[in-house]
């Protein structure tokens, strides 16, 4: 492995955006606990299993690209901003938002928000990049992930693994290629930023009887087409109700491109 991808230990937790931007540069990830908490984070973890439970019993529970194929126990829920409002406040977090304008400027979309609960004997996810859609070699970021720990993020419960530095590679993991991943510990409530070129994955989740829920929304340059299809899929009542920074998020006010004849819809 490239040394560049050195340290391989994780920085501790913190209450600070600014430390944790730090941590993000230093490390690809930042840890800040305590972002959400009581009531609050009451309201998340309800909204969140509420809608799991909703599709399980519909069947519901299509998979991801790089999820394991063997894998029955670990759950995808989609089309958050049409489940509950709840999420919504998450996209548009002041935190979040902080992080993503550091490290990708503004504008930017809401590529996704959506949720993995990994079950018992759960298993790992393949290595990746999130910003594996674009074309290498990698110039920087072009995408950040904000994970929320709507439960406790443990080893042992499938808590998401990283391997620390390398985002200073500016690749994908080649096939077959590892390195020594951390698991991202933090209590519920904590908010993770990730930045789109660090490699990570799902951790196994080893409990008998303890699930492991996060939502992950991810934001990307302005230039890249969002995974959800939010003129088709978004519950129209969300775009009506919307701020402006939504809008923006969402690709609905324009910018520079993306206007109708010249102008912007919003």
């Amino acid at each position: 492995m490239d040394d560049r991808i050195a340290p391989a230990a994780l920085p501790p937790l913190t209450q600070s955006v600014e430390q944790a931007l730090q941590d993000v540069a230093d490390f690809g990830v930042g840890r800040i606990e305590g972002v959400l908490q009581g009531a609050a984070l009451a309201r998340v973890h309800d909204a969140l299993y509420r809608a799991a439970a909703s599709d399980r019993e519909r069947g519901w529970n299509d998979r991801f690209v790089n999820d394991n194929p063997d894998d029955r126990t670990n759950q995808r829920v989609w089309g958050l901003l049409s489940r509950d409002p709840v999420f919504s406040d998450l996209a548009e977090h002041p935190f979040a938002l902080q992080a993503v304008k550091a490290l990708l400027g503004w504008p930017v979309l809401l590529s996704n928000i959506s949720a993995n609960i990994t079950g018992p004997g759960g298993g790992e996810m393949v290595l990746h990049a999130d910003q594996g859609f674009a074309p290498l070699p990698w110039g920087g970021i072009q995408g950040v992930n904000i994970a929320w720990a709507i439960d406790d993020f443990t080893d042992e419960n499938g808590a998401t693994r990283i391997v620390p530095g390398s985002h200073r590679l500016n690749r994908t993991p080649q096939p077959g290629e590892g390195g020594e991943t951390v698991a991202l510990e933090a209590p519920a409530g904590s908010m993770i930023i990730m930045e789109g070129r660090v490699w990570h994955r799902t951790g196994f989740n080893r409990t008998q009887d303890r699930h492991r829920g996060a939502i992950f929304a991810f934001y990307t340059l302005p230039i890249y087409l969002p995974q959800e299809n939010w003129f088709l899929s978004l519950n129209p009542a969300v775009r009506h109700y919307a701020s402006e920074t939504m809008l923006q998020l969402l690709g609905f006010k324009a910018g520079r491109f993306g206007r109708f004849y010249g102008t912007s819809l919003y």
